[in-house]
């Protein structure tokens, strides 16, 4: 039965069914298969060196790109008419997700996989593809994305790299310096963005071979050292007009198209590194041993653990529903029309709402896994011969790539509101409802016959919050919204939330029947202690919101509506968090 398939930041004025969301538990044998031939490369072509690779012996990189290549890892997007396989977005997710517990070398994947191949994918040219794409996929050639220079990182349409035509109308000649770019010491194929008549945004593609391309030396970093970051010297480069890619002037849809991928595959990619880092926490926290007793069944570390089993899960959750978005949006796009691409990368920026979240959320619950994880471990968190120090370094930078976590957060609730400037989305009409909710008192019953009634009251109410301060923003400040980040930022957390919080719920109620009674007990469970803090963190953001947009009367009055709409019912708290620490502990694995 086909799903019913929402517009992207619709979840916020609709109920959805959790008929209509898809879910780890949805995986096919295909998916299934494909994880676990990632799991298997992982675990015998690249853990056995990741410290070499650390060291950054590039060469074992190149040559676990080329065996990714051999497998069928690189080609996963690609369309079958040049040799991919032309998979969907689930199963692209699921393999960033086991690739991720490779360490440093996950970065040179998924960069390479993503936004080094993807770019080509979408827009190049049938010759471009003959010419390049299977050298790509078989991992023959490693590529590479240079969007960011010194003096422009979130703004980069402020790129000051120049292109111009030489004299005799062959080449475009290339002038500037592209900063932080992943796999810059050893790709041979370059998505550079540059400035026609330093005028036109516009992609070329940049061999490495061509003359006037400059490999920077290794930049020296916190984390992620087995990877390769420098900077791209463009010296005159020669760049044959051939390899223009996508139109003069239209580079701008590449960078951002290219980068709500990227965002939702970060997404996937996290969550999985943050699963590697519980276990391995779990698995110490079970060995060591303080009064006589394992730390895991002090009250202290078994609540670090519930709770970053919840979060992960809650992770999860948002990301495979975004796959399932992603993937049924695109299926309706027919194939073999000659704007394919263009209406596919269409209906993936349909969602950049919720690639912007799967980004912050997932990134975010890695961040307090791994410092968490580290306080598990103690001193020896802090000694490199533990992995926990690997993955704390390894961590940080993904708040900060594919756009930072402030970016993003912005871009949200930004990107939301201007679908209802242009009638996508009739959040005004919504926001009128959600103020006359505010002034009307409710004595609703709540059914606690009924499976996560509580939480689903909750998610109601926080839309209601979201909408009251999105709409008291947008009358206070109209088009000048946009200039006021704080308000934005506090806008998006509320936003951030509820995806997060709806998705766990309805993965929690679509598969709570076919599991068995420990299972079940174990979602309770979960459900329980992510409602509870997704209710801290909203209500926490709906406030600061309110005093950053009214005064007097009008902000008593939301106050009042934070107070009543951002209130659950955690009883029984303490109880779901240690049942969630046992099983984690007795299995020393992620529960779900």
């Amino acid at each position: 039965m086909a799903r019913k398939l929402l517009k992207g930041g619709e979840y916020l004025i609709v109920e959805t069914s959790c008929e209509d969301v898809f879910t780890p538990e949805d995986f096919t044998d295909e998916h299934k298969q494909m994880a676990e031939t990632t799991r298997q490369f992982v675990e015998n072509e690249i853990l056995p060196h990741v410290e070499e690779i650390d060291e950054q012996k590039f060469d074992i990189v190149v040559e676990g790109m080329k065996k990714a290549g051999e497998l069928g890892l690189l080609m996963m997007d690609a369309p079958e008419d040049y040799g991919g396989l032309e998979l969907d977005k689930a199963s692209s997710m699921l393999v960033g997700e086991k690739i991720s517990s490779s360490g440093a070398f996950s970065v040179a994947f998924i960069a390479h996989t993503g936004i080094g191949t993807l770019p080509l994918i979408y827009y190049g040219t049938p010759a471009q593809k003959e010419q390049y794409l299977e050298k790509l996929i078989s991992g023959e050639w490693c590529s590479a994305y240079c969007l960011t220079e010194p003096g422009s990182g979130s703004d980069a349409l402020g790129a000051q790299a120049s292109a111009v035509l030489s004299d005799d109308g062959k080449h475009y000649i290339l002038n500037g310096t592209k900063q932080f770019i992943t796999n810059g010491g050893f790709a041979e194929l370059f998505t550079v963005f540059a400035k026609i008549d330093k005028v036109h945004f516009t992609a070329f593609l940049v061999e490495k071979s061509f003359e006037g391309l400059v490999v920077g030396v290794e930049e020296k970093k916190l984390g992620i050292k087995g990877s390769s970051t420098t900077q791209i010297i463009l010296d005159n480069c020669k760049v044959p007009v051939e390899n223009v890619l996508g139109e003069k002037g239209r580079g701008h849809k590449i960078a951002f198209n290219v980068l709500n991928i990227g965002r939702f595959k970060l997404g996937a990619c996290v969550t999985g590194a943050a699963k590697s880092a519980l276990v391995d926490g779990i698995k110490y926290a079970n060995e060591r041993k303080q009064f006589n007793t394992p730390i895991a069944q002090f009250g202290a570390i078994s609540e670090k653990i519930a709770d970053l089993t919840t979060e992960i899960f809650a992770s999860e959750s948002l990301v495979y529903r975004l796959a399932g978005l992603l993937d049924e949006k695109l299926a309706t796009v027919e194939k073999g029309i000659d704007n394919y691409y263009e209406e596919y990368l269409k209906g993936i920026e349909e969602y950049a709402p919720e690639c912007g979240i799967s980004k912050v959320f997932c990134s975010e619950v890695l961040a307090k896994t791994v410092d968490e994880v580290l306080q598990i471990y103690g001193g020896y968190g802090f000694v490199s011969d533990y992995p926990a120090e690997r993955y704390y370094r390894d961590e940080r930078i993904n708040r900060i790539y594919e756009g930072t976590n402030e970016i993003n957060r912005l871009l949200i609730p930004g990107m939301i509101l201007r679908k209802s400037m242009k009638g996508e989305l009739p959040l005004q009409a919504e926001a009128m409802k959600a103020f006359e909710a505010l002034m009307t008192p409710s004595f609703e019953e709540v059914d606690d016959e009924i499976l996560f009634v509580r939480e689903k009251v909750l998610i109601k109410n926080l839309k209601t919050l979201f909408l009251i301060l999105a709409g008291a923003g947008v009358q206070k400040y109209m088009d000048k919204l946009a200039d006021e980040q704080e308000i934005l930022l506090a806008a998006a957390d509320i936003a951030i939330q509820i995806f997060a919080l709806e998705s766990t719920v309805l993965r929690a109620e679509k598969n709570f029947v076919t599991s068995s009674e420990h299972r079940q007990e174990l979602l309770k469970s979960a459900v329980k202690v992510f409602a509870f803090e997704a209710t801290e963190i909203a209500g926490t953001a709906a406030k600061k919101g309110a005093f950053f947009v009214e005064e007097g009367d009008t902000l008593t009055m939301i106050l009042s509506g934070v107070r009543r709409f951002a209130k659950y019912d955690a009883t029984g708290l303490l109880s779901a968090k240690r049942l969630l620490a046992k099983a984690a502990c007795d299995e020393e694995k992620y529960i779900f």
